[in-house]
């Protein structure tokens, strides 16, 4: 018996070259080659199928930070590449809001752990122009990027070639949906020469980008933000620019920006020439030299991932018959990501409810309750999986594999996946563990943080989190 109180989803594949989902009614195929630019050569993506219409914008998107909020998942891969919803990765909300608002010239700029994340937006996007640039060294800059403006800087060469007006700059590890087109054509309507994305209603907690003082035109007369090096002092910067204007309000960052070509180019190569951080450095200094700073103010869902409760919250959402969350099933703005082409999910007997299943899981007579279970996910039989978030397997274990003869006690002699009679209860389990028989992982002490990596796994908040390729022992209680 099957009890499936959410739908599940399913995806279709003809042929064994990835594709993306539909765009302007054509289906858009990726080639093989690999797309990553290190600044000697330059790659020429295929042209995107959308209707065809002139641009203004050129995307750039970070996918990453030298300091991640999300660690442990994190420890091998960069934030834009973390899994999420049991078949994407967070990047793909950012990268599927530029095909939505028809931006078809996206430069990704990774560096820290960008292995995963480079494969993974070469294969699901080279034939929608976006483009990878990884970080790179060169005689002029034997360094790596030490920020998001020397990043920046260092590629003002690549990106400033093609004819656009604009720049638009985004955190790839947000989960949101924008037309970025109303965005940009506020910003052109009033001539600002940055425009600077803020949630809408006045919020106490810090985003980590800083708070905005808008006056009743949006422009921006102060910036504050917390110092990075000295956490408990406020940093403030006032604009020079006259403003009889007393209706002030303040408003939190979003870290995204519409920055003018020519302004972008004067910011990072005269203003600001030694310049790392973008929002901490050069947002706040072109304001303090009296740019044209406005601000665009948001209302939708924003998830910024600052810590490892907002993503397990974040996942847990999509589990909850409510409109509070992000919507992974909008049919007018799709979420795209790279399809795998994997089987239909096989179900033995399982009870399943409120919970979302992804693609190739092989799930036996098990109980699963509220949670996101990934791709290629395997749950033997009687477990009992709550609230949590299984990331799935990168790969189909074979027999012999998981009989793992003469390799006894090493940990290969327990399968990928999660084995029988085992509890599960408000974690999240990353890809390719290795979980045992009559396992617990259910927090029994309560404990809010806890470093256990060298048993393979940690608690943030109160959430268990089983590292990747993490081996817990038959009748492990954590």
């Amino acid at each position: 018996m099957v009890i499936l109180q959410l739908a599940l989803p399913t995806t279709s594949s003809a042929n064994l070259r990835p594709k993306l989902p539909s765009l302007g009614g054509k289906q858009v195929t990726v080639p093989p080659s690999l797309c990553v630019s290190n600044s000697q050569q330059s790659e020429h993506p295929t042209s995107s199928s959308r209707p065809a219409n002139r641009q203004s914008v050129a995307a750039i998107v970070f996918g990453d930070g030298s300091e991640s909020q999300l660690y442990p998942l994190t420890k091998r891969r960069s934030e834009g590449a973390v899994h999420i919803a049991g078949s994407y990765r967070l990047i793909d909300a950012v990268v599927s809001n530029c095909i939505n608002s028809n931006i078809t010239k996206i430069y990704a700029l990774t560096q820290f752990n960008s292995t995963s994340l480079n494969s993974h937006l070469c294969r699901a996007y080279s034939g929608v122009g976006l483009e990878v640039v990884a970080a790179y060294q060169s005689p002029e800059a034997r360094g790596w990027f030490q920020g998001t403006a020397d990043a920046v800087r260092r590629c003002l060469w690549l990106v400033e070639e093609h004819p656009v007006a604009e720049f638009l700059v985004l955190p790839g590890y947000h989960l949101y949906r924008m037309d970025y087109q109303k965005l940009i054509q506020a910003h052109q309507q009033s001539k600002a020469d940055i425009t600077i994305v803020a949630l809408s209603a006045e919020i106490s907690r810090e985003t980590g980008f800083g708070f905005l003082e808008v006056n009743s035109e949006n422009q921006v007369v102060e910036f504050s933000k917390r110092s990075e090096k000295e956490p408990a002092t406020i940093i403030s910067v006032k604009s020079p620019r006259k403003s009889n204007d007393n209706g002030y309000k303040k408003l939190a960052s979003m870290g995204i920006y519409v920055v003018k070509k020519e302004i972008m180019i004067k910011l990072l190569r005269e203003h600001f020439p030694k310049a790392n951080g973008f929002g901490s450095e050069v947002i706040p200094g072109a304001i303090s030299i009296g740019m044209k700073v406005e601000a665009f103010a948001f209302d939708g869902y924003w998830e910024d991932m600052r810590n490892i409760e907002a993503f397990y919250q974040a996942n847990m959402e999509i589990t909850k018959k409510t409109d509070v969350g992000y919507n992974f099933y909008d049919r007018d703005s799709p979420l795209y990501t790279l399809p795998r082409n994997l089987p239909p999910t096989l179900i033995t007997d399982a009870v399943i409810t409120d919970s979302v299943i992804g693609d190739g899981c092989i799930l036996d007579r098990c109980e699963i309750r509220g949670t996101i279970v990934g791709l290629r996910t395997k749950i033997g039989d009687r477990a009992v999986i709550e609230d949590s978030v299984i990331m799935g397997s990168d790969i189909y274990q074979q027999a012999e594999d998981e009989l793992s003869s003469g390799m006894k006690g090493t940990g290969n002699d327990i399968p990928i996946g999660i084995g029988e009679d085992t509890h599960i209860r408000k974690a999240i389990v990353d890809k390719n563990a290795r979980i045992g028989k009559q396992v617990l992982i259910v927090n029994r002490d309560n404990v809010q943080e806890g470093n256990r990596e060298a048993h393979g796994y940690t608690i943030s908040e109160g959430i268990v989190v089983v590292l990747k390729g993490a081996v817990i022992p038959d009748g492990s209680i954590l």
